[in-house]
């Protein structure tokens, strides 16, 4: 994109800036946007395509109890604003009334569980996943929850926009009770703040929840009451719907241990005023264009730098997507995902797998003996492109004109027992993560499989009609980012089977560590804003899929020439607009709060050092660009990062 560029920008400065440097200088983030580039600008155009799948179904008097009757309905009920508003906050009265007749710390507990189902807030989630031993089966698991803002270090870093961040989030607090009509409403506020502070002390940090062998403790859900004794288990597991199961994995004891006496030592009328709150929090979108507003007020405006809401047509189709998306999706790809893009996409995956196995065979770093686990895992990864070979049945879940707190619970609760009716089945490999419509893609560790939907599948990450130098460069980089988290900080973690089991010998760990050391220290380095650090020992698994992605698509790209040399277009050689066309992926403008919001609870970097901080350990970018010690983003030999 070659007016995107700014070419008076010397590549060896800022790479990001001589490639996107014009676009940068001419664009502005739209009002109803924290960042906004390539990725936002997918997002949209999905959005779009989306809108009119649903309208269509919403104008088409489908049968009830059809897809096109569900997604028509949903949508329609968010969109109907004079409805949510002649409502107002009554669709919570019943639930309040629930929580005002808890009685004492059991009957606490008994609704914590409720509110488990429901998908509002407790001190504990208790949910279900694949098991990290055997990946064939389903684990219950119970995870640290309770806080409502991102991250536990919002309530407790001392700087001064952290401390006005939390003024605006108590304001908001007793802001939304007085919406429901909650008495004494800045008290309460007050009081909820102090309780999630003090479970946010409790919770272990972002970088050690990244550690999956640390997280694997199993217990006999008879034996929680040996963590902590004074909360009745029994009654939150029953009204969890989970009373029968008898191993639960325990991902942080140690909060589960320090929660005990907190549930107990905190008044029940601050833990009504607490749950109230979650429930409203959890719900605003549902209620009326006043909790609405409140929400956007602080979430988005204060948090992120948003200046006005998104159309009230795209938050309904976000809304669709969010609880009806395979049934979108089924009509999102036959309209906009050809067979054609789906054979190129599965050439290219084969080349990155190719690509790498080739470059373990060569690690100068890793013995003989680790390399053949490598080999073995990287032989069992399954790629999955465009979208699911079975898709999802929303049979059971009841969609109703002009209910959307409705809606919404029946949607969470319909979830919520998919999830459940999981436990004691084999794990089902079709399954997707994501739907075809999301312009993202992603590594599953337990399943060791890459998955690329869809909407990801669009320039500038991939277009048919462009050379392959850009192709490979942009999605190839992507794919090798996928596999990469195969053999990232986590995903190592894990064998091809995706057993959690240690694979390496000591002293291939010790190497690995010593190098991924090495990107931590570069990313810590860089600055995003005055005083504030990218946080590289939390970004380091995003960072390793970032730069063995694009070392490994150089390679890939190699060989796909067979031994020519690619011509020369518009100035540029291939590798060159292979560089270029990796920075282009990353084209993005961000405000500072969604900077800062970022960097405090997102494993990403920011995408300029995606961008400059991963181009300047591959060799080839100095050679391609020729850059030199006098350039900013020069790193001595020894002194760039290999790592796959």
């Amino acid at each position: 994109m070659l007016a995107h560029m700014d070419t008076l920008v010397s590549p060896g400065d800022d790479f990001d800036r001589y490639v996107n440097g014009g676009w940068l200088k001419n664009n502005e983030i739209p009002a109803d946007k924290s960042s906004y580039g390539v990725a936002e600008r997918l997002h949209e155009q999905a959005q779009e395509n989306v809108r009119s799948i649903i309208e269509e179904a919403a104008k088409s008097g489908a049968k009830s109890g059809s897809n096109d009757q569900k997604i028509g309905d949903y949508y329609n009920a968010v969109m109907d604003v004079k409805t949510r508003d002649a409502k107002g906050f009554s669709p919570l009265l019943p639930e309040f009334e629930k929580i005002d007749a808890i009685a004492g710390y059991d009957a606490l507990a008994t609704y914590f569980g409720r509110a488990n189902r429901m998908g509002v807030n407790t001190p504990f989630a208790i949910g279900v996943t694949q098991d990290f031993k055997d990946p064939e089966s389903h684990m219950l698991y119970i995870w640290q929850s309770g806080i409502g803002l991102p991250e536990r270090e919002y309530y407790l870093l001392t700087d001064a926009t952290s401390k006005d961040l939390r003024e605006k989030y108590v304001k908001h607090i007793g802001n939304m009770l007085s919406l429901a009509q909650i008495p004494n409403a800045g008290q309460a506020a007050k009081d909820i703040i102090a309780l999630e502070t003090g479970m946010a002390r409790m919770h272990d940090t972002k970088e050690q929840t990244r550690d999956f062998s640390r997280m694997y403790n199993p217990y006999k859900t008879q034996e929680l009451s040996s963590l902590a004794p004074k909360f009745k288990w029994s009654e939150m597991l029953k009204t969890s719907g989970v009373a029968n199961e008898k191993t639960i994995i325990v991902a942080q004891p140690d909060f589960v241990k320090q929660a005990d006496a907190l549930i107990a030592s905190t008044p029940l009328s601050t833990w009504k005023a607490w749950l109230k709150w979650s429930l409203i929090h959890d719900n605003a979108s549902a209620l009326s264009t006043d909790f609405e507003r409140e929400d956007f007020e602080f979430f988005r405006k204060a948090l992120y730098g948003i200046d006005k809401p998104a159309e009230p047509w795209r938050r309904a189709v976000d809304a669709v997507n969010n609880h009806l998306g395979e049934i979108v999706g089924q009509q999102y790809v036959a309209k906009h995902f050809s067979p054609e893009a789906k054979k190129r996409m599965n050439e290219l995956v084969e080349n990155l797998l190719k690509a790498y196995e080739l470059s373990i065979k060569e690690l100068d770093w890793m013995t003989s003996e680790t390399k053949k686990e490598a080999l073995a895992k990287l032989s069992k990864f399954t790629p999955k492109v465009g979208y699911p070979d079975k898709w999802r049945d929303y049979s059971k879940l009841e969609v109703k004109p002009g209910d959307l707190f409705g809606n919404r619970q029946r949607a969470i609760a319909f979830e919520y027992d998919r999830e459940l009716e999981k436990l004691g089945k084999k794990v089902d490999r079709s399954e997707w993560g994501m739907t075809p419509q999301t312009v993202n893609a992603y590594y599953h560790p337990m399943l060791n499989e890459i998955v690329f939907p869809a909407a990801i599948l669009q320039a500038p990450f991939f277009d048919l009609n462009v050379d392959d130098a850009v192709n490979y460069g942009s999605i190839g980089a992507v794919i090798g980012h996928e596999i990469g988290h195969g053999f990232d900080d986590q995903g190592s973690m894990f064998d091809g089977e995706g057993v959690l089991r240690n694979w390496w010998t000591d002293q291939d760990l010790d190497a690995f560590k010593s190098r991924t050391s090495a990107l931590v220290a570069q990313f810590n380095a860089f600055e995003a804003l005055p005083g504030l650090h990218v946080n590289g020992q939390y970004t380091l698994g995003e960072n390793i899929g970032d730069l063995g992605g694009l070392g490994i698509a150089l390679r890939a790209y190699k060989l796909s020439l067979n031994g020519k040399e690619p011509e020369v277009i518009d100035g540029f050689t291939g590798v060159q607009r292979f560089f270029i066309g990796y920075a282009q992926s990353w084209l993005s403008k961000q405000r500072d709060e969604y900077l800062r919001n970022q960097i405090a609870s997102d494993p990403h970097s920011p995408a300029h050092f995606r961008v400059n901080g991963i181009v300047r350990n591959i060799p080839e970018f100095y050679e391609a660009f020729n850059v030199t010690p006098q350039n900013k983003l020069y790193l001595a030999p020894e002194d760039r990062v290999k790592i796959w």
